[in-house]
């Protein structure tokens, strides 16, 4: 066993997961907080907030719309910081050489034009080398990436190229299906319709067969 440490954002190590510290694999921490909660960021963004109301012809002193920036802000801020966790991984004793696949793996992010949330649920899965990982890291991963303002594309690759390097596995695959608001609710107004995105690497890239194995679990693959 040995444990890597990752360098942390600036925020104080105060919500690392307890439960994922496990003396049987190799833990790496995980916290690149994009968003950093500090008293001096979020008066900056009520204040912002409170001056988008007004450029809109909105009273920011009445009852209903006097705290808005402040939970607007608070908001944003949380939906822009992952969770601290750490990356836990095991020896592949059994040398396990087929697919382990997590699905419906329910994500949100917020589309960096419009500042509008997109979600729907991701697909991730693994061809193991030398180590395995524990499942929930998977899910723990997507919300690493999504919890930032992105773009649906670069959210997959980010997920896909993170886990081909911290597992060092002979192949990954993400597939994410999602809604984007700023589609269905403005502009277009397709309501209803879902974007799906794709990464393979690896054996998961190469071989039809093993790529295939994600249509037959029931995860959406484009024609």
């Amino acid at each position: 066993m040995s444990r890597t440490t990752i360098a942390q954002a600036t925020l104080p190590q105060t919500a690392l997961d307890r439960d994922d510290r496990d003396d049987l694999g190799d833990a790496r921490p995980i916290a690149p907080l994009r968003a950093l909660d500090n008293g001096d960021q979020r008066m900056r963004a009520e204040l912002a907030v409170a001056d988008l109301l007004t450029a809109l012809g909105r009273d920011v002193t009445s009852e209903h719309l006097a705290e808005t920036p402040r939970r607007v802000a608070a908001s944003l801020l949380e939906m822009l910081t992952p969770r601290e966790f750490t990356m836990t991984t095991f020896p592949n004793d059994e040398g396990y050489e087929e697919l382990v696949l997590v699905r419906d793996i329910p994500f949100h992010s917020l589309c960096e034009h419009h500042l509008l949330p997109f979600r729907g649920v991701a697909h991730v899965g693994y061809v193991p080398g030398d180590r395995i990982v524990g499942l929930s890291k998977l899910a723990r991963v997507v919300e690493l990436f999504s919890r930032d303002l992105q773009v649906q594309e670069r959210l997959t690759q980010q997920i896909s190229r993170y886990l081909t390097q911290e597992l060092a596995a002979r192949g990954v695959g993400v597939v994410l299906e999602a809604e984007h608001l700023c589609m269905t609710m403005r502009g277009a107004q397709a309501a209803g319709s879902k974007t799906t995105t794709t990464a393979f690497t690896g054996v998961l890239a190469q071989d039809n067969a093993m790529r295939r194995q994600f249509g037959l679990a029931g995860v959406g693959l484009p024609a």
